[in-house]
């Protein structure tokens, strides 16, 4: 996963952490605006959920951060 792409994910999941609590749970579209305005980054981070670590549609965001940050 690209550095940009790790940033993002743990950014979006931290920001959700605070506004929802530590149970809040995110799926991988929760990184992306609305429209797919770049579906290379998109199918990486697709790849990097469901081929890499077969995560549910929905998983705890605290639970992702440490994917990400273990997965250098």
């Amino acid at each position: 996963m690209r550095d940009s792409l790790r940033e993002k994910v743990i950014e979006v999941c931290k920001k959700k952490i605070l506004t929802k609590g530590d149970n809040v749970n995110v799926s991988f579209y929760a990184f992306f605006a609305n429209k797919n305005d770049d579906p290379e980054l998109l199918m990486e981070a697709a790849t990097w959920w469901i081929k890499t670590h077969e995560l549910d549609h929905f998983v705890k965001a605290r639970d992702v951060i440490t994917l990400v940050e273990n997965d250098r």
